[in-house]
């Protein structure tokens, strides 16, 4: 497994991987802003040499000029479109594999208490202001500054005078786009907060509706979500008055530069210049400025950006919570028989210690779940209980290589599970917890998840064992019943169900279960698992419940305070 560092380093190398095609755009976007200047330029030295009525072959090559640079703007532009976007939705797809990549060591262990929307904010829209300010930045910035370029030095052949004041609009232009985005960082810390905010509370609000509705506080979750978003609507506000300021101060920049152009252009006339390359110095600054407009927008997704980059490094930049030690190892075979689980004074806590010895900043810190030891023979049925924050849910993660024990050692078929790799030991393991998500996709691949290859007698076997015969009986569409949003609803104990043939058709020898019937009623409760112990007879299971309900026909019921107490 990639060190943390590691991930973040492919992240990197993405972006690298991006630069040529970004830069190609960059080129192609600075000829096309300087074809519009150019154009400006153009017809206004057109129009005041035509005013002089002289002979029209001596104006055809400006004419031709003027039509190639109007031709050449829109074909550059989007030339530069179809490049730019190309560019950044490859960056983005290789970029999406790669941070979902580094969150799956990561989870659940190192998210901390980060919501689910929190996390997801995170990894989808962050991400997306982080790449698609490629786009928005760097080939506007960069495409203005070739323009610039090329319109000064074109201007200083002409008239220096004129091209030293078009020199200074430019600094003054690069100085206001500084301060928009100081204006834009500014605002734009309360508007992502704001955002995240709103996220949060809709999906609180919408994963918990019927819960809500049930106790009343259907108008009070209501008003948390106008709260959220009328906090939004002030930070825009804000966000936009920035955004303003800056706009703003670009145009009285351009007409400062346009005046001062014109009364430059006047005295050059007094001392000889020709009158239709006075037109040319007088619109510079104004064809430069109408370049200018888009500068802002650039400023604000500049940062996004920056605020984006340093959320996403303090998700991915993590250490993670397992090792994988020995990544070229395989199962030891003799003795092993894979199902049998031994815990040898174990203890682990969730937050990342410093030194990797149980202690944060030189101080040691309370273990989550206190050293316990504890043997499961292959194929017996466990139940784990105890008090809320008894270290049950520590346990279960400890057990699924979620999380490395702090102290003690984890067997598993009689060998040390740090002394395996880690992919070997979990495809031992099946892990059902409290809230299976259900995918938009068809019943089948939502049962396919657990096992790819699994066929269709395979997925309607473990169906049935689930308990889900008489359901799957009464889809009119069988396996092709589409399920999650846009489909067909599942109940709270067909939920439990699916979750629980997904880890019968994996065939994995170890079944790990945290409060499987937690959302349910005795009666469904006592049903599911009743059907969770004829499914996985011959199988290692442990479930942790904090509920009495249907646990009699387990072999064992064990409480951890016990168990912690009995292990000292």
């Amino acid at each position: 497994m990639s060190s943390p560092s590691g991930h973040i380093s492919d992240i990197e190398a993405a972006f690298a991987a991006s630069a040529p095609g970004i830069k190609r755009a960059a080129v192609i976007g600075g000829l096309a802003s300087a074809s519009g200047i150019a154009l400006t330029a153009t017809s206004g030295w057109l129009i005041v040499a035509a005013s002089h009525q002289p002979v029209i072959l001596t104006l055809l090559a400006v004419i031709v000029a003027v039509r190639t640079f109007g031709i050449a703007r829109p074909v550059l532009r989007y030339a530069e479109r179809v490049r730019s976007h190309d560019s950044a939705l490859d960056l983005l797809a290789r970029r999406r594999v790669a941070a979902y990549q580094a969150l799956v060591p990561l989870t659940p262990a190192r998210l901390g208490r980060r919501s689910r929307s929190g996390v997801l904010t995170t990894a989808v829209e962050d991400l997306e202001d982080l790449v698609f300010a490629k786009v928005r930045v760097v080939v506007p910035v960069l495409g203005l500054a070739i323009a610039a370029a090329l319109t000064v030095l074109a201007l200083g052949l002409f008239a220096p005078a004129g091209s030293i004041v078009l020199f200074t609009v430019l600094a003054a232009q690069a100085g206001v786009s500084a301060l928009g985005r100081r204006l834009e960082i500014a605002a734009q810390a309360d508007w992502l907060r704001a955002r995240a905010d709103v996220a949060r509370t809709a999906t609180l609000v919408t994963g918990y509706a019927a819960q809500l509705r049930g106790l009343g506080a259907g108008p009070q979750a209501l008003g948390w979500v106008r709260d959220a978003h009328r906090s939004l609507e002030r930070a825009t506000r804000r966000l936009a008055a920035a955004r303003a300021a800056g706009v703003a101060l670009g145009h009285l920049v351009t007409g400062v530069g346009t005046i001062a152009a014109a009364l430059v252009a006047q005295w050059a006339m007094s001392v000889g210049l020709n009158d239709a390359v006075a037109a040319v110095v007088v619109l510079a600054p104004l064809a430069v400025g109408d370049a200018f407009v888009g500068l802002p927008d650039a400023m604000g997704a500049w940062a996004r950006a920056r605020g984006s980059e340093a959320r996403l490094r303090s998700l991915l930049d993590q250490p993670p919570a397992v090792a994988d030690l020995s990544p070229g190892r395989g199962m030891e075979s003799e003795g092993n028989s894979g199902s049998e689980l031994e815990l040898v004074g174990v203890a682990a806590q969730w937050r990342a210690g410093d030194s990797g010895d149980g202690t944060v900043g030189g101080k040691r810190t309370a273990y989550d779940l206190s050293p316990v030891t504890l043997r499961v023979p292959a194929g017996e049925h466990v139940v784990l209980t105890g008090a809320n924050g008894s270290g049950k849910s520590t346990l279960l993660a400890v057990l699924a290589r979620q999380l490395d024990p702090a102290t003690g050692t984890y067997r598993l078929g009689g060998v040390d599970v740090t002394r395996m790799p880690l992919a070997a030991v979990r495809a031992h393991l099946a892990v059902v917890d409290d809230e299976p998500h259900i995918f938009a996709s068809s019943l089948r691949e939502n049962v396919r998840l657990a096992r790819p290859d699994a066929d269709d007698a395979a997925v309607e076997s473990a169906l049935r064992a689930a308990g889900l015969g008489a359901w799957l009986n009464g889809l009119a569409d069988g396996l092709d019943t589409m399920l999650g949003t846009g489909g067909r609803g599942v109940s709270g104990g067909e939920r439990a169900r699916l979750a629980l043939t997904r880890a019968h058709v994996s065939g994995r020898p170890v079944v790990l279960l945290d409060e499987p019937v937690a959302h349910l009623d005795h009666a469904t409760a006592v049903a599911v698992l009743a059907d969770v112990r004829r499914a996985f007879a011959g199988r290692t299971v442990i479930m942790v419940s904090h509920r009495p309900d249907g646990v009699d026909g387990f072999d064992r019921v064990v409480d951890l305070a016990e168990l912690a107490a009995a292990s000292l």
